[in-house]
């Protein structure tokens, strides 16, 4: 089956394509064409779960091939390939890189809830590397429908009431939203050479796992955040009387938080 452009564009997971027009905002805020730029752009990225193949291209499969008749989900009864390049997270960050033309690394992260934070971590070293000269660094979450509920779960971490309460006593578990966000990055002596917009500087980054040294699988371990978060701050060469803000994964869970 061969889409046209616009069957594509219905085809694609819209976490692709947000995550596309967002770099191009990103990049445009920033002040830099990529399609002029003359060093090298990487992307750092990653993409949630793809709910609209399940809940959207597969009970609709019959409108990219009315002849299609099997009863069960295979990729060439809904449109083979390129299906395929629209919806595995595999071409998240390279579809970005072609339209954009950026040469730098293209790289699509998936390490779940820390996803888009990896995502800066890695693409500061590549910085640091010298690998590119630019960086996108980020993620998408969208879930299609966009207003679908969830069935609560005894013992999952999903609240039961619909309310997400974090640091509260009354913390009850998480809800799910949709969102999009990447940042461009650069090293800092050539953005303040350049005069570019500087909102933040990043001092340092840390990445770490738990291993086996915690109670389950999905559960965190507070020795190995507090050595990860350590570890941050000797890199950035501060400590902990000089932070004033901290912004925090607050799932509303009683073992996060």
């Amino acid at each position: 089956i061969e889409f046209s452009g616009r069957e594509f564009a219905l085809a694609m997971d819209p976490q692709q394509r947000l995550l596309l027009e967002c770099a191009w905002e990103s990049l445009e805020d920033a002040g830099y064409d990529p399609l002029n730029y003359n060093g090298a752009i990487g992307i750092y990225a990653g993409a949630a779960m793809n709910t609209y193949i399940f809940n959207n291209l597969y009970p609709n499969r019959h409108q990219f091939d009315p002849n299609e008749t099997l009863q069960t989900l295979t990729l060439d009864s809904m449109g083979g390939f390129q299906l395929m390049v629209a919806n595995d997270k595999d071409y998240l960050t390279t579809r970005i890189s072609y339209k954009l033309n950026l040469t730098g690394p293209s790289v699509n992260l998936q390490t779940a809830c820390s996803t888009s934070l990896v995502a800066v971590h890695v693409a500061c070293k590549s910085l640091l590397n010298g690998e590119c000269d630019l960086a996108l660094a980020g993620g998408v979450s969208v879930r299609v429908p966009e207003k679908q509920g969830y069935l609560y779960q005894e013992g999952m971490i999903v609240s039961n009431d619909g309310h997400c309460r974090a640091f509260d006593a009354e913390a009850k578990g998480t809800i799910f939203g949709s969102g999009v966000g990447l940042v461009v990055l650069k090293r800092l002596e050539e953005a303040i050479a350049d005069r570019d917009q500087i909102y933040a500087v990043i001092k340092g980054s840390a990445m770490a796992n738990d291993g086996a040294t915690k109670v389950g699988y999905l559960a965190p371990n507070g020795e190995g955040q507090a050595r990860v978060v350590a570890e941050a701050m000797a890199i950035a060469n501060i400590t902990a009387d000089t932070i004033n803000y901290i912004e925090a994964h607050g799932t509303g869970t009683r073992a996060n938080s």
